[in-house]
């Protein structure tokens, strides 16, 4: 009997620390706001993850900048400090320079254009020197959506318009290439910091798409919104790659399949408030101009990929648009 009792004991305790040995905890951050969809993607991978692994695999959601900014939080996930991050696909450039052509501007048809590109070779291989250069491995792409511009004062037409305009964008020189070839001065900022700076006129306006102005709440601060639509932008789902290796085989497929799932969500949801958004706004009493698209693409276009080409690959903006 005594013996018996040891060896229930002794293998009550070996249970207990395998189950622990078990237990995976993912830190994952995002700049956006914890209303935006993106970050509402990350609870619902949270909860199918949770579920189908019985409440070993708990996903914690850290939105709105919390363990910093997007360098800021790219850095943590290749050291392993941080697990996951969803990012501009151009903030990874400096270990992989051709993807930052995925955030070119005009360079998408539509969604699913970006969608079969980056599910596809293309993305395979962007995904594949990743991993080689700073080890850190795409879990799925997502559509951020179609962006715009914002101004606090001034109604943009054109690019006329734009000149000495201090414009926000994303601290990448695609974006900043973009804005000078409107004639506009690129001013890079923190996600985080620019519902301020538009506020107290540090800058003239910002672009982003919809559901990024109503997440971020610029619709508060901004008088115009101008439907330019430049830019069709992908964000990445990354995860550390020792990280990921250091799972079994049975939890990566678990939450490459909820990532999956939650990701088919999130862009459907864009797209449906990209359909509501403009009345929004125009309720709340924002100006909304159509400008001249061919006004705005055509000086880009004219400048931005001979700039880059070498940056980005020779043909590689050809096979992305010849891609049907």
């Amino acid at each position: 009997m005594k013996r018996w009792t040891i060896a229930m004991a002794a293998g009550a305790v070996l249970g207990a620390a395998a189950a622990h040995a078990q237990q995976v905890t993912i830190r994952w951050g995002d700049v956006v706001g914890g209303t935006h969809p993106s970050v509402q993607m990350i609870d619902r991978i949270s909860a199918e993850a949770k579920a189908k692994s019985g409440g070993r695999i708990v996903i914690q959601s850290f939105p709105g900048g919390q363990l910093g900014g997007s360098r800021d939080m790219i850095d943590a996930v290749a050291n392993g400090a941080q697990q996951v991050v969803t990012e501009g696909a151009a903030n990874f450039g400096a270990w992989v320079p051709s993807i930052s052509v995925v955030e070119a501007p005009y360079i998408w048809r539509d969604a699913a254009h970006l969608d079969k590109a980056m599910n596809g070779p293309i993305g395979e291989e962007f995904n594949q020197t990743l991993v080689k250069a700073r080890g850190m491995r795409i879990l799925g792409t997502t559509y951020y959506g179609t962006r715009h511009i914002t101004t606090t004062s001034k109604a943009v037409r054109s690019p006329a318009d734009m000149v000495g305009f201090k414009l926000r964008v994303p601290e990448n020189d695609v974006f900043k290439a973009m804005a000078e070839a409107w004639g506009a001065k690129p001013t890079p900022m923190n996600f985080g910091e620019l519902y301020l700076a538009l506020k107290q006129n540090v800058v003239d306006g910002q672009e982003n798409p919809l559901p990024t102005i109503k997440s971020g709440k610029f619709d508060e601060v901004q008088k115009y919104l101008v439907l330019s639509g430049h830019i069709i932008t992908p964000r990445l789902v990354v995860v550390n790659e020792a990280f990921w290796q250091g799972l079994s085989a049975g939890d990566r497929r678990i939450i490459a399949d909820a990532v999956k799932n939650g990701i088919a969500w999130q862009n459907a949801e864009l797209i449906r408030q990209e359909g509501t958004l403009v009345d929004t706004f125009k309720a709340a009493g924002m100006t909304v101009i159509t400008p001249d698209a061919k006004a705005f693409r055509d000086p880009v276009l004219a400048k931005v990929p001979r700039m880059f080409e070498s940056k980005w690959g020779a043909g590689m903006v050809d096979r992305i648009q010849a891609i049907r």
